[in-house]
């Protein structure tokens, strides 16, 4: 029996979506829930899976098309089918057999184990290429598209002609790629939150210390205890929170000619993945313990490694704040998280002389660096905040005593 393969129900923040991969071609086996593509959203990577056990009998939407929320993308038979892959194809469609014919005798002239997705093949035929010329990247030995482009790059630039994806001056090559959706979307959002709003930076100085000690002392006995590390962050979230309550304008947004106070704190906490930068949000992050921030900020980190992060974990958000220091960033001006009027910017923590008490000591210091809208906030509000989170950190006590 055919089933329709159609993509996830985007929710409303979403307009569309591109395929981003097909981990399975037309004739390919697949076993219930297993993944067989990926659509990139202007947030998230969304995965298709299999309904059941069959044969994946027909690509409609190839890789890099767009998809609307629901929009049938493919064709699944959960029947048992014992032919080879050449046969099914054929047998899925008797409109395009004509024109995949061509592409499938280039197949059965390759080794076995490489296989072909449909959007290279599209290009293998257009271009009358001979596929065991080009050198397979994609999982279990598969041709991508970009194997191809790759390929035909390479044939330009022996040939020392111009083409859309390479071009050769002088000997030194140019490749032009196209952005993906989430890396544009970032470009789109970076560029308006600078046009539309009266950004300002604020900066300041944490001594590290107690926090340090802290975690050297207690660090192994809360891991023990909790499941999980006492890291630094969930320090920051909780300063965060607890600032937040006594500076509320900062926990506001703008919208339109309204200012919207939030009776809550969801702290968004950025996280740097391959495809870009997301945020995912610790929500009620006021009414949680210390232990489930971190667990919470620990689970967003594995699903953003593993690209498993769903829109609703993004959705959302009245501070966000940005460790730019794991990378070794020293300083930096974060750019705000619209339409949120202020983000936190932690750093490396940096071994200096500094004087306290009249006597010059090392202490691990940390630059803060607290972005806001100056349509709505007054340096006063940021200062202060600012201060107020650098005074918790320093002294860990006003943590738990709510000061």
């Amino acid at each position: 029996m055919s089933i329709d393969i159609k993509s996830p129900t985007f929710p409303e923040s979403v307009a569309d979506g591109t395929i981003a991969t097909w981990l399975k071609n037309e004739g390919d086996a697949v076993t219930q829930d297993e993944v067989i593509a990926e659509i990139e959203t202007d947030k998230v990577v969304l995965e298709v899976v299999a309904p059941s056990n069959g044969i994946l009998t027909k690509i409609i939407k190839a890789e890099g098309d767009v998809v609307q929320s629901a929009e049938k993308i493919g064709e699944f038979s959960d029947e048992t089918v014992d032919t080879d892959k050449a046969e099914l194809i054929e047998d899925s469609s008797n409109e395009v057999a004509e024109e995949t014919q061509p592409i499938l005798e280039k197949v059965s002239e390759i080794k076995a184990d490489k296989k072909i997705a449909p959007a290279a093949k599209k290009i293998i035929k257009e271009k009358e290429l001979d596929v065991e010329n080009i050198k397979s990247s994609g999982k279990g030995n598969r041709v991508t598209k970009a194997d191809v482009i790759n390929h035909l790059d390479q044939e330009v630039s022996n040939k020392n002609t111009d083409s859309n994806t390479l071009s050769v001056k002088s000997g030194r090559q140019e490749k032009r790629v196209p952005m993906s959706r989430l890396r544009s979307t970032i470009a789109k959002r970076l560029v308006s939150v600078k046009q539309e709003t009266a950004m300002l930076t604020t900066f300041n100085e944490v001594d590290m210390l107690p926090i340090k000690e802290l975690r050297k002392k207690y660090g192994q006995e809360f891991e023990k205890e909790h499941g999980v590390k006492l890291g630094f962050m969930g320090f920051f979230v909780i300063a965060a929170v607890q600032a937040l309550r006594k500076f509320p304008i900062v926990n506001a947004s703008i919208d339109g000619q309204d200012i919207v106070y939030h009776g809550f704190q969801d702290i968004g906490v950025a996280v740097s993945t391959e495809r870009g930068l997301v945020v995912p949000v610790i929500k009620d992050a006021d009414s949680k313990s210390l232990p489930e921030i971190e667990k919470s900020i620990l689970e967003y980190s594995l699903k953003a490694r593993d690209g498993k992060l769903a829109i609703e974990d993004m959705q959302g958000g009245t501070f966000t704040i940005s460790n730019g220091g794991i990378f070794g960033s020293l300083l930096s001006t974060p750019i705000l998280n619209a339409p949120q009027t202020a983000i936190l910017g932690m750093h490396a923590i940096q071994d200096r002389p500094v004087a306290i008490e009249g006597e010059v000591v090392i202490r691990p210091m940390m630059y803060l660096a607290m972005s806001y809208d100056h349509r709505l906030l007054d340096g006063k509000e940021a200062v202060s905040f600012l201060v107020s989170i650098k005074e918790q950190l320093e002294s860990p006590e006003r943590l738990l005593l709510n000061l």
